[in-house]
């Protein structure tokens, strides 16, 4: 194994909630740590400063890794773990879950780096551990299709695949679209379907809830801009 490590360093779902959310031990690491991955320094900088305000921020050393970070990029953040210690900080909840991070853990891995998870928030099993649908049995499938028309053949798919194998089958949607994903949910899947919405997680006014198709048909609610996980059962 080479000398490096690269920590996974969850943070918070979203603004509310203080140090008693985050585990002592990865703060301890945070406070360990000069060198960091993110996709973006300000969300970074604000996420440490919660964790810690022993954390000298003008100390760090802070490196973009978004969708836009070129291979080149990667595989030279990856020669900086030779003998260091370092983290990946995602803008929400567990890095490299629907988050660019895996690119450099992969690229980790194949540098013989030693890649630690940290335990802290992961809004997908938040999600599925309060939902009753199926926690031996599930998949995520991301972000569905923009479009109307391909979001609701993809919507189509996934109640097929619940079907047929009794699976969970979980996925997100940039906040700005959730009432058009659940007007697409509700015009789509068939009555009986099980629809799981999971709204705020660890944030105050936050829910998990779900009903079938026709209960939330009845009393469609309005989910406006906030972050949502969604599981058809």
């Amino acid at each position: 194994m080479a000398d490096g490590t690269l920590y996974l360093l969850p943070v918070w779902l979203g603004d509310s909630g203080g140090v008693e959310l985050i585990p002592p031990a990865n703060i301890l690491v945070a406070e360990r740590l000069r060198l960091f991955f993110c996709e973006h320094e300000k969300t970074a900088r604000r996420m440490l400063r919660r964790m810690s305000t022993t954390i000298d921020l003008d100390a760090i050393e802070l490196h973009r890794l978004d969708v836009d970070t070129t291979d080149a990029d990667v595989s030279r953040y990856a020669e900086m773990l030779g003998d260091r210690e370092a983290a990946i900080i995602s803008e929400a909840g567990m890095p490299c879950i629907a988050d660019p991070g895996a690119r450099l853990v992969a690229e980790a891995h194949v540098r013989n780096v030693r890649v630690v998870p940290l335990t802290g928030p992961t809004s997908l099993l938040l999600a599925l551990a309060a939902s009753g649908m199926n926690g031996q049995r599930f998949t995520f499938h991301g972000y569905l299709p923009r479009e109307s028309g391909a979001r609701k053949q993809a919507i189509k798919h996934l109640e097929r695949e619940t079907q047929r194998t009794r699976g969970a089958q979980l996925f997100i949607e940039t906040p700005y679209r959730n009432d058009a994903m659940l007007a697409d949910l509700l015009s789509t899947c068939a009555e009986r379907t099980r629809l799981c919405i999971a709204i705020d997680l660890e944030q105050a006014g936050g829910s998990v809830v779900t009903r079938t198709i026709a209960d939330w048909r009845a009393a469609k609610p309005a989910l406006g801009k906030r972050p949502c996980v969604f599981i058809i059962g």
